[in-house]
């Protein structure tokens, strides 16, 4: 224990010019290994680098399921309106601006470009509620038919986000727009809906789709983009219209 002690005391002036004697009269260190490189961290999981999947409380039970959608439609139109014969004519077109479309908003973007909202604020759910992303679309002609939970899950507290549609329309009357289809429901502690708000969020395009030339990267960015906008206005509506009771 002396031993000890002395180690953790303050070294006098005697044992300094002693340990500074040591010094010089013991041979050279051998030169040591470089250290050796820290690995990499391991890559930060989607959960992680996404805000939106950042609950602001504990975990209350609740869950918000998200699916992306599958359907992107391109719908160009001239002085006819719409129709076989302006399919006709904008047929390639439509076909490049679905595949530029698919490129820029797919499943994975989809539910980067929700989770990077607030949609716990948005869509009135409590903070602590958590978020479960599904990669896979639901087939679209199921989102109407089925009227039972789209998951497994056997949470009390339990609702879903779904993207409907993607649609991409340039209209002589009305310019370039890029409108997406929202379905949110709510269940209770069973598999029936108990509110149900389904809409288009829309706004205009001015980058989309690009000419030749034009910067592509600035166009697809411009979707993402005009993608969270259409879902902040669906949101505003959706609050209002899911604020009444629940309707059995």
């Amino acid at each position: 224990m002396k031993f000890n002690a002395l180690i953790l005391a303050p070294i006098s002036g005697l044992a300094l010019a002693a340990a500074a004697h040591a010094q010089d009269a013991a041979p050279a260190a051998a030169p040591t290994a470089p250290p050796v490189a820290a690995e990499a961290p391991a890559a930060a999981t989607t959960a992680v680098l996404q805000q939106g999947l950042q609950p602001t409380a504990p975990a209350d039970g609740c869950e918000l399921h998200l699916w992306p959608a599958e359907r992107m439609t391109s719908q160009t139109s001239g002085l006819l309106g719409p129709g076989l014969l302006s399919s006709a004519i904008n047929g390639k077109r439509d076909s490049s601006n679905q595949a530029l479309m698919a490129s820029a908003l797919d499943s994975p973007s989809q539910l980067n470009a929700l989770t990077a909202l607030d949609l716990r604020t948005l869509l009135a759910r409590t903070p602590g509620t958590t978020i479960v992303l599904h990669e896979t679309p639901l087939e679209r002609h199921t989102m109407n038919k089925i009227k039972t939970r789209r998951s497994d899950s056997s949470a009390k507290c339990y609702s879903e986000l779904i993207v409907a549609d993607v649609f991409y329309q340039k209209a002589m009357m009305y310019g370039r727009s890029l409108r997406t289809l929202f379905m949110l429901r709510d269940f209770g502690n069973d598999q029936k809906i108990d509110k149900e708000y389904k809409a288009w969020g829309g706004n205009g395009l001015k980058l989309f789709p690009p000419k030749e030339g034009d910067d592509a990267i600035a166009a697809l960015d411009e979707l993402v983009s005009v993608f969270k906008g259409n879902f902040d206005e669906y949101a505003r509506n959706a609050r209002k219209s899911l604020a009444g009771p629940a309707k059995r």
